[in-house]
C-alpha cells in the first residue's frame, strides 16, 4: 500500500487518530518533526536554530502551521545537523529555514532563517526537483538534471574548486558539466552525484574512502567512481560516513566508514573503493541510509527487510534480517538518533484491507441485512459476518432461521452497550468498554462460548479495577466463572480490606457480600498477619 505506517515513530503518538488521518507526509528530523498534510504544512518537537519555521525559537508538541507553505504540495524534503531544511515543492520553489551559520540557507547571509525562505537568487529560476542536506552544506537537483550546492566547504563539498564558503546556489560543473544527473545525496562533509547513464561522482571530504575513488584525499570537484565502470546504478545514498549504490540488476555495492560495520561486510575495516555486499540474497530493490546515523538498510524484491551497521547502540557488522516490511521502520526503531531517512508518503488512497472494510462497514444501514433491537435501539449488521465470525450465530442461523422471519431480532438479556460491543468485536477484534460495563460482556462471552472475547474483559475488568468496584467486579468474577480473574479481584479486594481495618477507614460494601468475603478470606488465611 503507499501509505505509510508511522506508529513506529513516538512523536507521533501527540496526534489524535483524526489527526493522523489527515497526514499525507511526514518527515522526523533530529531533534524535531516536520510533517505536512495535503496542501498546508505543520512542524512540531523542538526547535533548534529555529528549524520548526515558525517564526520564533520556540519548542512545540501541538502541531503549528506554516502558512508560508500553504497551497504548496512537498516533492523533496531534507535537512543539516543544525539544523537547517530545505524543502522543494511540486512547481519547483525551493525553501529554506533554521541554522545558517555557514549560509547553507543560500540567501547571501548567515543569519538564522525563523520562516520558510523562497530561495531565489538561484538556481537561476530553475525548478528544483530534488534537495540533499549534508551536515552544513545544501545541494539542489532541478528538473534539467543540473545540481547547485552551496554553504559550509571545509572540504571542498560544495565543488567549485576551492574551500570557501559558498553563499549562494552555485552550479556544480567539473567532469558534471553536460551530463543529466537524476539524483543527489550528502554526507555530513561529502556529495554524490547519480548520473542518467549510471555514472556515480563524488566530491568533498574522503578521509573514510566515502568518495570510493580508491584513495582518502579530498576532492574539491567532482570525481567519478572508476571501480563502478561498466555497471548501470539506479540508486545511491550516502550515510554519515559511507555510501551504498544499486544497480540495475538489484546488486549491492558498499565503500567509506565502516567503524560501526555500516557496509556489511562481516568487519569493521573502511574500504576505499565499493565492494559487492549481500551477493548472496536476491534482488535487492531499494536502500537506505542518512548522513546523521551509521545505520544501513535494504529490501529485497519478496520484500524481506535487512539492517546493519549501528543499530541501538550495537555494531552489526552483517546484513540482519528483520520482522519489519519497509526501511523506514528500520530507522525508526534502530537508528541513532531514530529519524527518516526520507521524505514519507503517506498518499490515502482508496485502497482498504479485508479487515479495514469490515471495520467500516460495522453498523452501516446501507450494506447491512440484519438488525438487532436492543433496549429499543437498532443495530445494523451482515448475516455472511456473524456466521462466520461466532458459533452461536452460526448454530441460530442454521437451526432457526428462514429467509420468511423478518431481518430484526430483538435482544432483551443484555444491555444496549454490552451487545453493541459484542457485535462491534466480531467485525473488529477489539473491545472498548469501561470494566463495569465488561462485566455484562463477560457474562454475553460466557453465554456464548467466546472464549477470547471472555479474556478481553477480564483484561478490561483488571486494569479498571478500584476500592469501588472491587467487590462487585469479585461478584462478577465468582458468577461468570472466570477463576484468574475471580483470584485478581480477591487479592485486590484482601488487600484493601486490610488497608481500611488497619486505617480504620469507611468502606461501603453490601454487608451480606462482606460476610461472605471474610468468611471466604478468613479459611484461605488471608489475615494471618
Amino acid at each position: 500500500r503507499p501509505m505509510v505506517d508511522v506508529s513506529k515513530w513516538p512523536l507521533f503518538s501527540l496526534l489524535s487518530a483524526e489527526e493522523l488521518a489527515t497526514v499525507r507526509q511526514a518527515c522526523v528530523l533530529h531533534p524535531p518533526v516536520a510533517i505536512t498534510n495535503l496542501y498546508l504544512v505543520f512542524a512540531f518537537g523542538m526547535n533548534s536554530s529555529s528549524c520548526l519555521g515558525t517564526g520564533d525559537s520556540v519548542s512545540t508538541i501541538v502541531p503549528k502551521k506554516l502558512d508560508f507553505l500553504r497551497g504548496k504540495k512537498v516533492t523533496s524534503l531534507s535537512y543539516g545537523s543544525g539544523p537547517h531544511i530545505l524543502l522543494a515543492t511540486e512547481d519547483g520553489q525551493l525553501f529554506a529555514w533554521g541554522h545558517n551559520a555557514y549560509s547553507q540557507l543560500g540567501n547571501g547571509t548567515t543569519n538564522q532563517g525563523l520562516t520558510p525562505l523562497l530561495v531565489t537568487a538561484s538556481p537561476q529560476n530553475k525548478k528544483v526537483r530534488e534537495v540533499a542536506c549534508g551536515s552544513h552544506h545544501s545541494m539542489a537537483l532541478t528538473l534539467d538534471g543540473e545540481v547547485f550546492a552551496w554553504g559550509y566547504n571545509n572540504c571542498g563539498q560544495i565543488g567549485s574548486g576551492s574551500t570557501a564558503n559558498q553563499p549562494h546556489p552555485r552550479k556544480v560543473t567539473g567532469c558534471l558539466q553536460g551530463k543529466t544527473v537524476a539524483g543527489i545525496t550528502c554526507g555530513q562533509t561529502s556529495s554524490m552525484a547519480l548520473i542518467d547513464n549510471g555514472e556515480v561522482y563524488g566530491w568533498g571530504y574522503n578521509g573514510n574512502g566515502q568518495l570510493g575513488i580508491g584513495n582518502n584525499g579530498n576532492q574539491l570537484t567532482p570525481c567519478r567512481l572508476a571501480a563502478l565502470q561498466g555497471l548501470c546504478m539506479q540508486q545511491v545514498i550516502a550515510g554519515n560516513s559511507h555510501c551504498l549504490a544499486l544497480t540495475d540488476e538489484g546488486l549491492l555495492y558498499a565503500w567509506g566508514a565502516n567503524t560501526y560495520g555500516q557496509l556489511g561486510t562481516g568487519n569493521k575495516s573502511n574500504h576505499l573503493s565499493p565492494v559487492l555486499i549481500m551477493a548472496d540474497k536476491e534482488r535487492i530493490v531499494e536502500v537506505a541510509a542518512c548522513h546523521s546515523t551509521h545505520t544501513s538498510a535494504a529490501k529485497t524484491q519478496s520484500g524481506q527487510v535487512y539492517m546493519w551497521g549501528q543499530c541501538r547502540g550495537q555494531s552489526i557488522v552483517m546484513p540482519h534480517l528483520t520482522h519489519f516490511t519497509t526501511t523506514d521502520d528500520v530507522f525508526a526503531c534502530f537508528a541513532t538518533p531514530s529519524v527518516m531517512w526520507r521524505l514519507m508518503s503517506m498518499e490515502h488512497d482508496d485502497f482498504m484491507t479485508v479487515g479495514e472494510a469490515l471495520r467500516k462497514e460495522f453498523d452501516s444501514p446501507e450494506t447491512g441485512d440484519l438488525k438487532f433491537s436492543v433496549d429499543g435501539k437498532c443495530i445494523h449488521v451482515h448475516k455472511a459476518v456473524l456466521k462466520i465470525r461466532c458459533e452461536h450465530f452460526r448454530s441460530m442461523f442454521r437451526s432457526q432461521w428462514t429467509e420468511d422471519q423478518q431481518d430484526v431480532i430483538e435482544i432483551g438479556q443484555f444491555s444496549y452497550p454490552v451487545y453493541r460491543s459484542f457485535l462491534q468485536f466480531l467485525y473488529t477484534d477489539t473491545v472498548d468498554l469501561p470494566p463495569e460495563d465488561a462485566i455484562g460482556l463477560l457474562d454475553l462471552a460466557t453465554s456464548y462460548c467466546e472464549n477470547r472475547l471472555k479474556r478481553l474483559c477480564q483484561q478490561i475488568i483488571k486494569r479498571g479495577i478500584n476500592v469501588e468496584n472491587a467487590f462487585t467486579l469479585l461478584s462478577a468474577a465468582i458468577r461468570y466463572d472466570a477463576e484468574d480473574l475471580e483470584v485478581f479481584c480477591f487479592r485486590f479486594c484482601v488487600n484493601h480490606l486490610t488497608q481500611v481495618t488497619q486505617t480504620g477507614a469507611f468502606w461501603q460494601v453490601d454487608g451480606a457480600m462482606l460476610k461472605e468475603f471474610i468468611s471466604k478470606a478468613s479459611r484461605c488465611g488471608a489475615f494471618k498477619n
